[in-house]
């Protein structure tokens, strides 16, 4: 079954009243891992918002993930490190987190560099954008096609990225994404963050209610 990869927004000006928002989120429903994704602030900054957000996930059993930055996955006890192509290779981030912390890495539309990670051990594959998105220029669109072909190849979860939310979702989960990552389509929700983690389960067991374990 389809689970969702929440990613937080670029700005958390104030951790405390965000974590009220996170905890609202998880309370709409499954959630398998939440991302720190903070762009062009200092270590404090994250260190301080991690050191908010990451009890609010760890007590509900949610990965919580810290993207680009192995060295601080593990100074603030992370689950996990997200890296991009433009990061750092994946074992040099694997190497720097260790055996036990999840390491996942973006493929963008490449099957050649997701085959590459998931050979080295990463723990999951991210392909996108599939759709267009509010908090990053899409420069590689991808198909739902490599979503299908991965599936049906691989052992490796594979997350779909890029502008997903809760009305153009359905053709990625039927394609096979394991986790949808969705920002926008969470925090910008009309119903709310806890409406749209509801709504996303909501369509993740309709799918699989109607179609049974792919």
């Amino acid at each position: 079954m389809t689970r969702l990869y929440l990613i937080s927004p670029e700005r958390i000006e104030h951790p405390s009243i965000f974590a009220d928002e996170l905890r609202a989120a998880l309370n709409g429903g499954d959630v398998a891992a939440f991302q720190l994704r903070l762009k062009d602030v200092d270590d404090a900054t994250i260190a301080r918002v991690a050191d908010t957000l990451r009890p609010v996930c760890q007590q509900r059993d949610v990965a919580f993930i810290m993207n680009d930055r192995p060295d601080l996955a593990v100074k603030l006890d992370c689950d996990g490190v997200h890296v991009g192509q433009d990061d750092m290779p994946y074992a040099e981030a694997r190497r720097i987190v260790g055996p036990d912390r999840q390491v996942g890495v973006t493929c963008k539309a490449s099957r050649h560099l997701a085959m590459e990670a998931a050979e080295a051990g990463a723990d999951y594959v991210a392909f996108g954008a599939f759709f267009p998105s509010g908090t990053k220029a899409v420069t590689t669109p991808a198909d739902v096609e490599i979503l299908t072909w991965w599936s049906e190849l691989m052992e490796v979860p594979c997350v779909a990225i890029g502008g997903i939310t809760v009305d153009n979702c359905t053709p990625v989960i039927a394609a096979g994404a394991d986790f949808l990552a969705v920002a926008g389509g969470v925090w910008n929700y009309k119903d709310g963050p806890e409406g749209a983690v509801r709504a996303f389960n909501e369509i993740f067991s309709a799918h699989l209610s109607a179609h049974g374990q792919p």
